[in-house]
This record gives C-alpha cells, sequence and structure tokens, in this order.
C-alpha cells in the first residue's frame, strides 16, 4: 500500500468579511490584467515596479472589500485577493479571484 499526502493552504477568515491566504487582502478592482499587458507594463513602470519581477495577475483600480449586512460585500467588478496592494489602488500585485458569495 501507498501512503497518502495530504497538503493544506492556510485560508483564515478577515476582518474585511472576505476569505483570503494570510498574506494577502481582499480588493474589488475594475479588472485583473496578465502582467505582461502593456496597460500593466505602463503603470508599473510609472509607479516604478521591476516588470521582470511581476508574474502573477495584477489588479486594476482596486479598493478594499466593504462589508455590508450579514457578510455580504459591495463589489460590482471582480474580487480578488492580492499580496502587495501598496499602490494607493492604483494597482495591487500577485492577485488571485475569489468567489465570497456576492
Amino acid at each position: 500500500a501507498l501512503p497518502i499526502l495530504a497538503t493544506a493552504t492556510a485560508v483564515l477568515p478577515r476582518t474585511d468579511g472576505a476569505a483570503c491566504s494570510v498574506t494577502g487582502t481582499a480588493q474589488c478592482c475594475s479588472s485583473t490584467q496578465s502582467p505582461t499587458s502593456s496597460i500593466v507594463q505602463t503603470l508599473l513602470g510609472l509607479l516604478g515596479v521591476p516588470i521582470g519581477s511581476v508574474t502573477a495577475d495584477v489588479g486594476v483600480v482596486c479598493s478594499p472589500i466593504t462589508v455590508l449586512g450579514l457578510g455580504g460585500t459591495q463589489c460590482s467588478n471582480q474580487v480578488v485577493c492580492c499580496n502587495n496592494n501598496n499602490f494607493n489602488g492604483v494597482v495591487a500585485l500577485g492577485c488571485t479571484p475569489i468567489n465570497i458569495g456576492l
């Protein structure tokens, strides 16, 4: 018999009502783009972010998730979990789409 190996990724509920990884934050972005798209490369260049260092999707025009009522959120665009959102909402780096039951 072969042993079964199981792994898990830590996912914690955040105070903003969204489930996101330990290092990420839930964001509402107007869109997510590949780091190779021309608009993202232009934005990253203007912000001084080394373009080659970005490999995951990039959120464009993002804001933190707003909680309404019983755990619902207010976001009519793309809800993502991003690892680096230190660019005043212009872009957020390392974004992964999440489903939080909008």
